[in-house]
């Protein structure tokens, strides 16, 4: 037997507000038809002012720990992975943690923009692995329409807010029981002027706004993804066949099925919800893990694949064995 990260529950939240592709042409030159065939969005969500990025999570975070039919007083770590921070410092996990009603334990952000949650889950698991946590909250959280140049239909079109989030507990169990398996990381700083933002408090002193290189985006994407899972699998001693679930980062349909045909994936075994939540960064992985468990889809034992690409260039795969 072996100390491993197991998932115990899973949480969502998307703000109230919604902003369909007609909303977005009445402020811009673009339409339904054209934000569709080229991303697969039809919609996205978006907070309200008032809104901080720790208000998005902690609501992600409560369901999470509902559905473990766990409390704050067992969780040790809080890791909240996002882009954009309640402040530049404290830690937006520093909030959550107080806004849960914890004062124990650790709490601290990752920022690798839309792979956050994919590295935050080789950073909490590796962490539980060690012994340094027993109970976690891993939150990926965003406020993504925030970071948009409204003029630019390139980019303005392909984000939304949001937040989810997984409770993870040290187990000690068995090669084939439930557990987070194995991860794999990695970034190329060469390319990361393809995708970033246009300020910073070192350097602008504004948080700017999101500019990307479309095209090549797309091309890194679908190569490096690809080669995370099956460098993930390989190592791991499984192959495409044993995985039951994909669930990318809902970042563009056309990503999505680009990769899974490169691996070989069918598309029954993929979950979407690019159309409904766009671009959430962190945050679209675990909401999509959030859909899909609470219908059905994902259900103890299976096995899943998700996978993740962003600013750094950044991109890596987690594989989890569902509880």
């Amino acid at each position: 037997m072996t100390i491993k990260a197991r998932v115990r529950g899973v949480g969502g939240y998307v703000p109230e507000k919604i902003l369909s592709n007609d909303d977005l042409a009445a402020i811009m030159d673009t339409s339904d038809a054209w934000i569709v065939s080229r991303s697969g969005i039809r919609q996205r969500h978006q907070a309200d002012a008032e809104l901080n990025v720790s208000d998005l999570a902690v609501r992600a975070a409560k369901k999470a720990l509902e559905h473990a039919g766990m409390s704050i007083a067992e969780i040790d770590l809080i890791v909240v992975a996002t882009s954009t921070p309640d402040h530049t410092f404290p830690a937006t996990a520093a909030y959550v943690q107080h806004k849960l009603g914890s004062t124990h334990g650790a709490a601290f952000d990752i920022q690798v923009a839309c792979s956050g949650f994919v590295y935050g889950l080789s950073v909490v698991s590796a962490m539980i692995e060690s012994g340094q946590a027993k109970g976690a909250l891993l939150i990926g959280a965003e406020l993504m329409t925030r970071l948009l140049d409204w003029e630019d239909r390139s980019t303005a079109v392909l984000f939304g807010d949001g937040a989810g989030a997984l409770v993870l507990c040290a187990d000690d169990v068995a090669p084939d029981a439930p557990q987070v398996i194995n991860s794999y990381i990695r970034s190329d700083g060469q390319f990361a002027k393809l995708l970033y933002t246009t300020g910073g408090a070192g350097s602008t002193g504004t948080a700017g706004t999101i500019y990307m290189e479309g095209r090549e985006v797309y091309r890194h994407a679908v190569t490096n993804i690809a080669e995370a899972i099956c460098t993930l699998l390989d190592t791991s001693g499984f192959e495409i066949d044993d995985i039951d679930w994909f669930v990318p980062h809902q970042a563009n349909k056309r990503i999505i099925d680009g990769v899974a045909r490169k691996i070989g994936l069918p598309p029954e075994k993929t979950v979407l919800t690019v159309a409904d939540h766009a671009n959430t960064s962190a945050a679209s992985i675990p909401l999509a893990l959030d859909m899909a468990v609470r219908d059905g889809r994902i259900k103890p034992g299976d096995m899943v694949m998700t996978e993740a690409m962003g600013g750094g260039l950044s991109w890596g795969a987690n594989l989890i064995r569902w509880s």
